[in-house]
């Protein structure tokens, strides 16, 4: 099983390069651990950003059990497609990773954000990037 960690980071002024962390581990053992710096997007789609780039990173693991874990309830429920956002970039990226998404054959993601343990988890296995 592939399980990989994700984060998407907002700066907070507008024009600064956002910041996605993620790690991705196969039963236990670390495959990848990285922190990446991008262009400036709006930060209603910094985790739909995030989302794609981490995808096409387990592209390779296409076949395999993917679980996503992120602590981002907005991107857990627009690519479950239960947001009530209005926000046609945050609705036509969501679309996106769906689509990205169905291409796997078994694919799960997690929100961690209501989950004390599994948060510990989370910032355990992003933390020194």
């Amino acid at each position: 099983m592939i399980k990989a960690y994700l984060a998407g980071i907002a700066s907070l002024y507008e024009g600064e390069d956002i910041e996605i962390q993620y790690s991705i581990y196969d039963d236990l053992e670390l495959i990848s651990k990285d922190s990446v710096k991008m262009d400036y997007v709006k930060p209603a789609i910094v985790g739909q950003v995030a989302m794609r780039m981490l995808l096409n990173k387990l592209k390779k693991y296409i076949g395999k059990e993917v679980v996503v874990v992120v602590n981002d309830t907005v991107l857990y429920e627009s690519i479950r497609g239960t947001l009530k956002t209005k926000n046609l970039e945050v609705l036509k990226m969501a679309k996106d990773a769906r689509k990205r998404i169905a291409g796997f054959e078994n694919f799960t993601i997690e929100d961690v954000s209501a989950d004390h343990v599994a948060l510990e988890k989370w910032v355990e296995a992003l933390k020194d990037l």
